[in-house]
């Protein structure tokens, strides 16, 4: 499906070309590739893309070497003319986002460090939204919720998304639901900025254009009191996706296939950056789905250049001024993959990593025990519609038990409210409820990540299961011995449908 294209380091640049997926190499790449001769090491020393032109003087008279959009926006951040992977700079943070479950730990360890009575270094960068154990009896869930409010109302924070009745979700204006959802459906996420949260899935507001990634608490904390984060500059990986996108075909689809290609381990810490025309027909929250699964594969963060489908969503979500950036036509990159995507097929990562992937129609045999249609890459608006797509065109009802846990109060409002098309004005509610699936439940991040036992879902049973989330490691959704089969809204529906893993053409075409 995809070529990668590196090249060897000086005096000799060669490139060194496989095919490492179902379609050749673009014909249109502007790669020359010759063979290794016996006298050349076959050891690469460095890797980058072949320079499109000479580099030429700056106005300054130095050689401006080109950047990638990660190198540009962590230079903007660290105030230097120019960055190189592998330099160490000290960054400034635009946005800091933590949860119920990782923030107690940065609290605490912003306290430890700072002070009981030092204050955050900008109480309108710090972001806190709890999402992941929310309606559950667990006492010590319940409790991590109650510190980060007590904190909120100690530093003023201005973006707290609060919770205080668990019986009923509505009831909290202010609550939000899944956090990367949440990011950028309150306009935090914007094109050449630096966004760190205290979850690896962070990585999913690159979308947007902009540096997100993941850190653990005690950076979190470093951040809290200074604003300022040391920083490695990672160098990228460029993929590139043309060709028209068939209609079975999600963007869970697309980055199934490029972890199965690359591996789990194949962009560590890494930038992928996703370019192409397939890329630009993306709505932004598929956009979201393809950067959501980069961490899965290792990366420190997933980038798309800003358009102007960034630009429309974000219209009426913020008001704060953004400049985006984009890579240099002689930006060095890593390497290099390309992808037909016209030829690519529904996809499924089998049990129990995200790289196992496999063609949906070849896990035909699989039976399976429940479908699960949630999560911060599996359970926004588009998703939900793309589901009630094929309900609807089945016109039965589904065979296992199927759990939709909306990631936002938003979405949980669109299911309910935005009619389907070609539905005759039914919503996505009234095609699941006829379809025999369970009520959308409250939104939050559910079973994704297991959870307390009583979670909404939770696989407390050895069990086969079909889900839109991002992770299938023993354990992931509960039960150590369940079985998880990662897909795309399509996939997971079809197979609700048929109690077997399902290739959604049965249902498509």
């Amino acid at each position: 499906m995809a070529s990668s294209s590196a090249i060897t380091s000086p005096p000799t640049p060669l490139i060194n070309k496989k095919d490492v997926g179902l379609s050749a190499f673009s014909s249109q790449a502007s790669f020359s590739v010759q063979k290794f001769q016996k006298r050349v090491s076959k050891k690469i020393v460095s890797v980058m893309a072949p320079q499109q032109s000479e580099r030429r003087p700056a106005t300054t008279g130095s050689v401006k070497t080109g950047m990638t959009m990660t190198e540009k926006i962590l230079a903007r951040a660290s105030e230097k003319p120019q960055l190189s992977p592998g330099e160490n700079v000290w960054v400034n943070i635009d946005v800091l986002m933590t949860h119920d479950v990782c923030g107690p730990g940065v609290i605490g360890t912003f306290k430890k460090e700072f002070g009981e009575n030092a204050k955050v270094w900008d109480r309108e960068k710090v972001v806190i939204i709890p999402d992941h154990y929310i309606f559950t009896t667990d006492e010590r869930a319940n409790r991590n919720v109650d510190i980060l409010r007590d904190f909120c109302n100690e530093q003023n924070i201005k973006y707290f998304y609060d919770i205080k009745d668990l019986s009923n979700f509505k009831a909290n204006p202010d609550y939000k639901g899944v956090c990367h959802i949440a990011l950028a459906q309150e306009g935090h996420c914007r094109p050449g900025e630096v966004l760190l949260g205290t979850d690896s899935h962070t990585c999913t507001a690159g979308a947007f254009g902009q540096f997100a990634t993941g850190i653990g608490n005690t950076d979190a904390g470093f951040v809290f009191g200074t604003g300022k984060l040391l920083l490695k500059v990672p160098p990228t990986l460029r993929f590139v996706m043309d060709g028209d996108m068939p209609d079975y075909l999600l963007a869970k689809d697309l980055i199934l296939q490029i972890i199965g290609e690359i591996s789990v381990a194949g962009a560590t810490y890494k930038s992928m950056e996703f370019v192409g025309t397939t890329v630009e027909s993306l709505s932004m929250e598929e956009r979201m789905t393809l950067c959501n699964m980069v961490v899965e594969a290792g990366g420190k963060n997933g980038v798309v250049p800003a358009d102007s489908t960034t630009y429309k969503y974000l219209e009426d979500k913020t008001s704060v001024p953004y400049e985006p950036v984009y890579s240099d036509e002689q930006a060095r990159f890593l390497s290099e993959y390309r992808f037909d995507i016209s030829k690519l097929e529904p996809l499924v990562a089998k049990p129990h990593s995200p790289d196992k992937r496999a063609l949906a129609r070849e896990c035909k045999d699989v039976k399976i025990d429940r479908v699960y249609i949630g999560s911060c890459t599996g359970g926004k608006t588009e998703d939900f519609m793309a589901a009630a797509k094929v309900f609807l065109a089945s016109g039965t009802k589904v065979k296992v038990p199927t759990f939709l846990v909306p990631a936002t109060q938003k979405v949980w409002m669109d299911v309910y409210a935005l009619p389907v098309p070609g539905s005759g004005g039914k919503t996505c509610a009234q095609i699941f409820e006829e379809a025999g699936c369970d009520t959308p439940t409250s939104p939050s991040c559910g079973a994704c990540l297991g959870g307390p036992r009583d979670t909404y879902a939770r696989m407390n049973e050895p069990q086969v299961c079909v889900s839109t989330t991002n992770r299938n490691f023993p354990g992931r959704m509960g039960h150590k011995e369940g079985q998880i089969y990662l897909a795309s809204p399509y996939t997971a529906a079809a197979s609700a449908l048929t109690g077997f893993v399902t290739d959604p053409r049965e249902f498509l075409q």
